[in-house]
């Protein structure tokens, strides 16, 4: 039995106490030795009777580690007596901190406590939480590397750094009221207000119905009670945008069908958005106008406090953002950009070095890959190259790939404008400064006038690194599965091989060799983007019906407009073709007259759901063509169905043609899927494959996904759904590193 030994940890071993971890098993075991930070590793020197046992222990490491591998060497030299921690040295940086961590229980009845060190203290926390990633400036992980380092700590903090029994025990963020950031509420003109506590004072502001802009972790949130969520979302002018809440669990409960699942996401470290289903579809509407609501838990110190203070149930919660710019983290850009948006600002004067958004999910699958949840670190062998992924235009965010692991940055966003591209450049300086990452090969999207494609272009003639561009499809099944499969990708918009608008794609093959097996039907988009603002486009580009413009002219078109569209479509003026699922949603939308201009990404496809989910779907006969080998679902005969239905109700009673809507919103989307769910059969008969890979935006409409992946389990083919990375946008960057990495491996 082996009683000595050198133990070298990988994995995230950094800033999740990971050596006052070992410095107790040590204690209690009676081991003599040190524990060392060395970046990406840990190295522990260790000898005593109870070796084996101690090496047990240190193989599962503390909670918040991800330990990928465990080394045992002889021991070189004995020890000196007891076991000491070592000053942070140099080593690779190929790991990565953790994500940040909501405030654990322990640290809740530490503010708590009347009369404690951390009663009703902001920043509370230790090593079992608080900000990480978002205060981070360099590895190894100690305090004069985060933004924690211009708060010098106390004697009495001092004393609990080095106290082996205490719960921040090398806790790198410790603080309390004497040492810590604090915390300033400022006027609209960024006057400091003279308050004693500025936390009450926020609750009373709240209360009284004041919209305030509260600094948080990893940005600005803009907050407000449940009355004044019409008046934010006009200030935001987002009319008809949801909002997210916060509220404590109970009320959570109260306003949601809250299942184990939601309940342990909402609880969980990471504290995400969860999106659930209101008890009551029309409830809560000046919130969400639709049949769910995003819904976290305080998960923060600050929030806690703000809720012992806070009269009202809930806060109306949204990121404090300009729509396409990223969140806003500095209070000099905050009273700039929300000046007459917000009435106060409560902030702080911890510097956000990395900026992090909330995460969102929804059925157990993610949405938003951000606070809580990244960076995201994935185990994959995909060779000695090391490669970047800079992800598409819209919910986008970068990967890297070296030593057998990708790492996913937090969302960025839309990369449509100057700040975004410069968020991204951010992104991957700091994720290869980290992690001493330098790329040999970019992956970009196939779609050569992307802002994200010109950075990777620009990037690889800085780096001289190889740029390979990867179809945005392909991408999608290759984060979901690099198995061989049937690829069933489907959503709103993707550059296709033959340059037009791709989104209801079936694929057979295998990384990187996806051959395009079947698709929806190719319908016009008259006016290109414009259609996806005006749903009604796309409703007419699809069937171009004279009674289609009678509908829209119910619906509020007028004359002129109709009269253009149908010049437009006839002549096939500024006409782009699509596959895209989501635009055949939009359809559906504009004609039962659900929406007929999109506000906010999304919106037409989210209102139909939300009209679907009281609706009974009724099997309508698929139709399906073929053209050069290639399965097509008719697109064009879905719709004509839906017409045909909806003139049958249009002119009905008001109670009646609600509930004859609801049912046609229901029915398409099943039917859609069901098609889509026909194809991907067909092609899984036709190459052999008994596995799916379902992946794009669609796939977050509940009804659609289970209908396709009901109809795949019936026919004996096994659905696969990437519960790690989104099934949006968001695993791309992803997706193009494996794609990137399996056609070098090809060459």
């Amino acid at each position: 039995m082996r009683r000595s030994g050198t133990i070298i940890v990988r994995g995230i071993v950094q800033g999740v106490g990971f050596r006052p971890f070992v410095y107790a098993m040590a204690v209690s075991l009676g081991i003599r030795g040190s524990v060392t930070n060395l970046g990406s590793e840990v190295v522990i020197h260790a000898e005593g009777d109870r070796f084996e046992d101690f090496l047990k222990a240190i193989s599962k490491g503390p909670r918040l580690a991800a330990i990928d591998e465990v080394i045992v060497t002889d021991l070189q030299a004995a020890p000196r007596a007891g076991f000491s921690i070592c000053e942070s040295g140099s080593g690779s940086l190929s790991g990565l901190i953790p994500p940040d961590v909501a405030t654990c229980d322990a640290c809740i009845a530490d503010i708590n406590q009347l009369n404690g060190r951390y009663s009703g203290y902001w920043a509370t926390s230790c090593l079992d939480c608080g900000p990480r990633y978002s205060i981070i400036r360099a590895l190894p992980y100690d305090r004069i590397r985060t933004t924690m380092d211009q708060f010098p700590l106390c004697p009495a903090c001092e004393e609990e750094y080095w106290n082996p029994d205490s719960r921040r025990h090398h806790a790198q963020t410790i603080a309390c009221e004497a040492c810590g950031p604090s915390l300033t509420l400022l006027d609209p003109e960024g006057r400091p207000l003279p308050v004693g506590d500025q936390i009450r004072k926020t609750a009373e502001f709240l209360d009284a119905g004041k919209i305030l802009a509260i600094r948080g972790i990893g940005g600005f949130h803009i907050a407000c009670i449940e009355s004044q969520a019409e008046r934010l979302k006009t200030r935001l002018g987002r009319s008809k945008q949801p909002l997210a809440i916060m509220a404590d669990l109970d009320v959570a409960e109260e306003i949601c069908h809250l299942g184990a699942e939601d309940r342990a996401a909402l609880t969980s470290p990471a504290r995400p958005i969860a999106v659930l289903e209101k008890r009551d579809h029309s409830a809560h509407n000046t919130i969400t106008n639709l049949h769910t609501i995003g819904v976290m838990l305080p998960y923060t110190a600050l929030h806690h406090l703000l809720f012992q203070h806070l009269k009202a149930p809930l806060l109306v919660m949204t990121s404090a953002n300009i729509p396409g710019d990223p969140m806003i983290t500095g209070i000099d850009r905050a009273m700039s950009r929300l000046r007459g948006t917000v009435d106060y600002f409560l902030t702080h004067d911890r510097v956000i070095q990395n900026r992090c958004d909330d995460s969102v999910i929804r059925d157990g699958l993610i949405i938003r890959l951000s606070r809580g949840m990244a960076p995201r670190r994935q185990r994959i062998d995909l060779g000695d190259c090391r490669i970047l992924g800079v992800g598409p235009e819209l919910n986008a965010n970068a990967t890297i790939y070296q030593h057998g692991f990708c790492i996913t940055s937090p969302h960025i966003g839309n990369i449509r404008n100057p700040g975004t591209v410069r968020y991204l450049e951010e992104t991957v300086e700091r994720l290869s400064r980290l992690t001493g990452f330098s790329p040999d090969i970019i992956a970009c999207d196939a779609h050569p006038q992307f802002l994200s494609t010109r950075f990777a272009h620009e990037l690889a003639a800085s780096t001289g690194a190889e740029v390979i561009p990867v179809q945005h499809h392909r991408a999608h099944i290759a984060a979901t599965t690099q198995q061989r499969c049937v690829g069933i990708a489907i959503d709103g918009v993707g550059y296709g091989d033959d340059g037009t608008v791709w989104g209801g794609e079936i694929f057979v093959g295998r990384v990187p060799d996806y051959r395009r097996a079947a698709h929806l039907e190719e319908v016009l988009m008259p006016g290109g983007d414009a259609a996806t603002t005006h749903p009604g486009r796309m409703l007419y580009g699809i069937l171009p019906d004279d009674r289609v413009l009678e509908v829209l002219s119910d619906h509020g078109w007028s004359d002129v407009a109709l009269s253009a569209l149908a010049h437009q479509v006839s002549r096939r003026f500024n006409t782009m073709t699509t596959t895209s699922t989501g635009r055949v949603l939009d359809a559906a939308s504009a004609l039962l007259g659900i929406c007929s201009e999109r506000t906010y990404d999304g919106e037409p496809a989210m209102r139909l759901e939300a009209a679907a989910a009281s609706g009974k779907p009724e099997p309508w006969e698929p139709v399906v063509m073929e053209s050069g080998g290639v399965e097509i679902f008719s697109t064009r005969q879905l719709m004509e169905e839906a017409l045909n239905r909806y003139l049958g109700i249009a002119h009905e009673q008001p109670m009646v043609r609600r509930r004859g809507i609801a049912d046609i919103a229901a029915s398409v989307q099943y039917n859609l899927a069901t098609g889509i769910a026909h194809l991907a059969v067909s092609a899984a008969n036709e190459s052999g494959s008994t596995l799916a890979a379902l992946s794009g935006g669609v796939c977050y409409n509940t009804m659609i996904r289970t209908t396709i992946c009901n109809e795949l389990e019936r026919a004996g083919i096994q659905p696969v759904i990437n519960c790690d990375y989104p099934l949006g946008d968001g695993c791309i960057s992803y997706g193009q590193v494996i794609s990137a990495a399996y056609r070098v491996k090809k060459e």
